[in-house]
């Protein structure tokens, strides 16, 4: 039991380590995403050029999601709450709705996503997925075993 622990503490830090690189990678991503922004602001002549403006603020926010998501899923013991997954991919759904430029249908299903994740997400709040509170038992019955 006691290699064990050792073990799954070692793999614990491993994996914390590895998510540190993949987050100060996704800064290092940001820096040049806001660089190139600055870039874009200062002449912003057309609308060609509006358009990939709104397109990176849209993947910054992504980007800031799944920063926001790992620091998370490090804090709460390598577990990754539902609900950011939710708000990710209805961040990832705005931003194609802002970029397509295809046709009514294509905007129908986009926002039809957009309602059921919501749904979803009022569905979870109202059974209170998202409430810790019967994590509680589970700290007493570690406690006990050791």
């Amino acid at each position: 039991m006691d290699f064990y622990q050792k073990f799954e503490k070692w793999v614990s830090s491993f994996v914390d380590l590895m998510l540190a690189i993949l987050i100060i990678l996704i800064l290092i991503v940001m820096g040049e995403a806001i660089y190139s922004l600055v870039l874009q602001v200062i002449p912003l002549s057309s609308m060609d050029s509006l358009s990939s403006l709104i397109e990176e603020v849209a993947t910054l926010f992504i980007l800031l999601e799944i920063i926001l998501m790992l620091l998370r899923y490090v804090k709460e013991g390598h577990h990754i709450p539902v609900r950011y997954l939710i708000l990710i991919s209805m961040t990832a759904i705005l931003r194609q709705l802002l970029l397509s430029h295809d046709g009514g249908l294509q905007t129908l299903f986009f926002s039809i996503a957009i309602l059921i994740l919501v749904v979803v997400l009022l569905i979870l709040e109202k059974i209170k997925a998202f409430h810790t509170a019967s994590s509680e038992p589970l700290e007493q019955i570690k406690q006990e075993e050791l």
